[in-house]
């Protein structure tokens, strides 16, 4: 029994290694070295190209419920970014270069995962899943349109942030601290006032952009958007967004500023910090211009800039199966962010369903019933419900999750309470999916 995997990202490697891990042999193709796209810088498999942050680690929060629920099922993803972690208060961070690192390590040195490098572009015989995420290549993109559809494609643009070196920021203007003193103070707080905020904003949002075909602000998926266009849609639209200051007493007036940038460590070492919320297309001279506009990146050494980049993603509901299956053709699966799941954990969730269900399905084994009430399954039927009109990516929340059978008294008690349901289950079934 062999399957081919496609892609050597957050979801191929975690399918590959799930797989893998029941005794089916694996050709794992990824076209790095040989090739990358506009947003990958080395050739490490799961390397995140966007923020080294998996999001929320707290059970209130519907990631974090998703995350203690792979971590309890196996979940190679989650494994390694809990040894590679960085502190980032409630979030789960991690060093990005030394997870890459540790997933590539494992996942090549598995027996039954044999690596095979070179560009796919087309789809080869037997079980195959695509998981060749949101930057997929011209070629197999093509294939795809001519297997699927031409309208089962769609596109929409994602945006990476900056990173600047720690040393290079103003500590004089700048401090340490989480929202509401809440966990350890894992931040670095760049303060603007009223003044300083207004000359930043007019500047940003009058900025050059750098040519992206076919942009517009409509098309911008709300859960990544450049931090031009929030800033273009109102004055005030970054203080209650990336630059919200609630929470956040500057220590030097015991006041609330304007506005704060906060940044977010991104390797162990603390030396490179990343722009929260600073996804970019800026052109780079633009990036140094408006983003030194902060006081306390007056001197700020840029070590990557913001980037802009197409992401494409599937119509699912009309192509998929609760378990990323080809309806019309279910020797063929796709996982990770293609499918429409919005997010590293999401992509990590979608690939490790496949990789559990693939390999049951070719043992002879019944799937395994993960049901809306936990994180897993309600991506899995997200993405599958046809009655979902204008698909668009999702990110995992206790909206796509049936609610509780009786009142809960407050928001965190009540999603505390769903993530219990969910983890309930999940024990309940854990045997099962472990075999």
């Amino acid at each position: 029994m062999n399957v081919t995997v496609i892609g050597a990202g957050l979801a191929g490697s975690e399918c590959a290694w799930q797989l893998a891990q029941r005794g089916i042999q694996v050709t794992l193709c990824e076209m790095k070295p040989e090739k990358r796209t506009p947003a990958h810088t080395t050739d490490s498999f799961a390397e995140l190209c966007c923020s080294n942050s998996l999001r929320s680690d707290q059970l209130e929060n519907a990631v974090g419920l998703l995350k203690e629920e792979l971590r309890r099922l196996g979940s190679l993803i989650l494994r390694c970014a809990d040894e590679t972690r960085v502190e980032a208060g409630g979030a789960l961070a991690v060093d990005r270069h030394g997870f890459a690192a540790l997933v590539t390590e494992r996942v090549r040195s598995h027996p039954n995962i044999t690596v095979v490098e070179g560009e796919v572009t087309d789809i080869p015989a037997g079980e195959v899943v695509v998981a060749s995420g949101p930057l997929t290549s011209d070629a197999l993109a093509d294939r795809l349109r001519a297997l699927l559809g031409a309208d089962s494609a769609l596109h929409f643009y994602d945006a990476a942030a900056p990173l600047v070196s720690a040393e290079s920021v103003d500590m004089d203007l700048a401090w340490f601290g989480s929202r509401y003193d809440r966990g350890t103070a894992d931040y670095v707080n760049c303060p603007m006032s009223g003044e300083e905020y207004e000359a930043f904003w007019q500047a940003l949002t009058t900025a050059q952009e750098a040519e992206v075909h076919g942009f517009e602000d409509k098309r911008v998926f709300e859960g990544c958007m450049p931090v031009e266009v929030m800033a273009r849609r109102g004055h005030d639209t970054l203080c209650y967004g990336p630059l919200k200051p609630r929470g956040l007493r500057d220590p030097r007036t015991g006041r609330e500023p304007c506005a704060v940038v906060q940044l977010r460590r991104d390797n162990a070492e603390g030396t490179v910090y990343n722009l929260v919320g600073f996804q970019t297309h800026l052109k780079f001279p633009e990036q140094r211009r408006v983003f030194s506009m902060i006081p306390a990146l007056h001197d700020a050494e840029f070590l990557r800039y913001g980037v802009m980049h197409r992401n494409t993603f599937l119509d699912s509901p009309r192509l998929l199966d609760r378990y990323y299956r080809l309806k019309s053709e279910p020797r063929i699966a796709f996982a990770g962010q293609m499918t429409g799941v919005e997010g590293y954990v999401e992509s990590a969730a979608s690939g490790f369903l496949v990789g559990v269900e693939t390999a049951r399905r070719l043992r002879g084994l019944p799937p395994v019933d993960f049901p809306r009430e936990t994180a897993v399954g309600a991506l899995g039927l997200y993405i599958s419900n046809m009655s979902v009109t204008a698909f668009q990516p999702m990110n995992i929340n206790f909206g796509i999750m049936p609610p509780l059978d009786h009142r809960v008294k407050g928001k965190r008690n009540k999603n505390a309470e769903l993530s219990a349901r969910s983890l309930a289950i999940v024990e309940s079934i854990k045997e099962e999916v472990l075999v």
